[in-house]
């Protein structure tokens, strides 16, 4: 069964085509920078590597792009569209309408659209995916995995807040937690790799997105986003915590409108806010120059890690592994190296010469004596979904 896994965002459209259950992927791709004369176009499969600029004025383009390079005589891996049994997107706000893979219908879409207002940056893209997939792929069954389900384990201290009760019970404001797939999946290897029967995991997803989690057993039961994904640890582009006196302050006493605010919260602030650069690469090449404002940048993203690092081994009176994930947590040394500096306290010490090594597999980074064990799990989240949908396809 020929699964197309679809991560629609703002502007991009990352892709995999996996054979299941063999979980042989058989063509990927990603399309970035769509609105944009200088689109940048990836595709990969066993025989072919493709990487070209052009204009893909919009996110429909973008989906025949990748039709056309799919079903390519000559680079492509499937005959017609026909060959797809199911597409399978990533759909980050599910509110507690879903807490499973979905198989989508008028409705599930129409409640997509409802959530939008809870992920912004998210939702309207990942609808706006699905319907185009439904367009360019008609035979194909379409299916939702959502970012919250993992979360629905959180308990009810966890995730509600001190709020007049009626808002958590008539209203469903709550902290729902986003990022799911990858905290499971990688929470699922890291539990495997060990060999652990019961377990006490704190999970790290760092991107341009990023969250932790606390996970017991395999079930999440705390998590650092929220009510949408823009509180917690510092991200790209999103201040995470903050006072929300501050939201007053800027419309009461700065003169800002209450969507000036929205966009300075989410698409303003963070490592951009603070630094004028999102790519934690600059970011860190400049920090090794002295740029001090990217030096500080670096400490405070550090320390808010630390801070729920403590806050979850105390959750979870105990703590046997610490795992980083995604892009920047799989790829800056630097980052891990500032986040597990002076946490001995708690049983974690790096081995610095460890935290250098490149490597595309799952690594123990921490030292040999270390209490608590270290590690570098890369994500599947494509992988992940494809497990899911298929599951569900065999349940229909």
């Amino acid at each position: 069964m020929n699964i197309l896994i679809i991560n629609a965002g703002s502007s991009s459209i990352k892709y995999q085509l996996i054979q299941m259950p063999s979980e042989l992927v058989i063509g990927k791709g990603l399309i970035e920078r769509i609105g944009s004369k200088n689109a940048t176009v990836k595709y990969k499969t066993n025989t072919v590597d493709i990487e070209e600029v052009m204009v893909i004025p919009n996110h429909s383009a973008g989906f025949k792009k990748m039709a056309t390079l799919l079903m390519d005589s000559v680079q492509g891996v499937i005959a017609d569209v026909n060959d797809i049994a199911i597409v399978a997107h990533r759909v980050v706000h599910g509110g507690n309408t879903f807490s499973e893979t979905t198989v989508i219908t008028q409705e599930v879409k129409d409640k997509i659209r409802e959530l939008s207002v809870l992920a912004p940056l998210h939702n309207p893209h990942n609808l706006e995916g699905i319907i185009l997939a439904e367009e360019a792929f008609p035979t194909a069954k379409q299916i939702a995995v959502f970012d919250t389900a993992f979360h629905q384990t959180m308990p009810v201290k966890a995730k509600k807040y001190a709020l007049p009760n009626e808002l958590y019970t008539d209203h469903r404001i709550q902290a729902f937690g986003f990022h799911g797939t990858s905290h499971k999946y990688v929470s699922e290897k890291a539990i495997s790799f060990l060999k652990l029967k019961s377990s006490k995991i704190i999970t790290i997803h760092l991107g341009h997105g990023c969250s932790i989690t606390a996970v017991r057993d395999g079930k999440s039961i705390d998590h650092s986003m929220g009510f949408t994904p823009s509180n917690g640890l510092i991200m790209g582009s999103r201040s995470g915590d903050l006072d929300h006196s501050i939201i007053f302050y800027l419309v009461n006493n700065l003169g800002y409108g209450l969507e000036e605010v929205n966009t300075l919260l989410t698409k303003k602030s963070g490592m951009l806010g603070l630094t004028g650069h999102m790519d934690l690469r600059d970011i860190e090449a400049k920090a090794q120059s002295g740029n001090p404002e990217c030096e500080l940048a670096l400490e405070m993203n550090a320390y808010r890690i630390k801070k729920y690092i403590g806050a979850y081994t105390a959750a979870m009176n105990g703590l046997d592994a610490l795992v980083f994930t995604a892009g920047i947590g799989e790829n800056s040394s630097t980052l891990r190296s500032l986040v597990c500096n002076e946490l001995d306290y708690l049983g974690i010490t790096m081995d610095p010469s460890k935290n250098e090594l490149k490597s595309s597999n799952i690594r123990e980074i921490g030292s040999d004596k270390a209490q608590v064990k270290v590690l570098v799990v890369p994500t599947n989240e494509e992988l992940e979904i494809a497990k899911q949908a298929y599951g569900l396809s065999h349940n229909l």
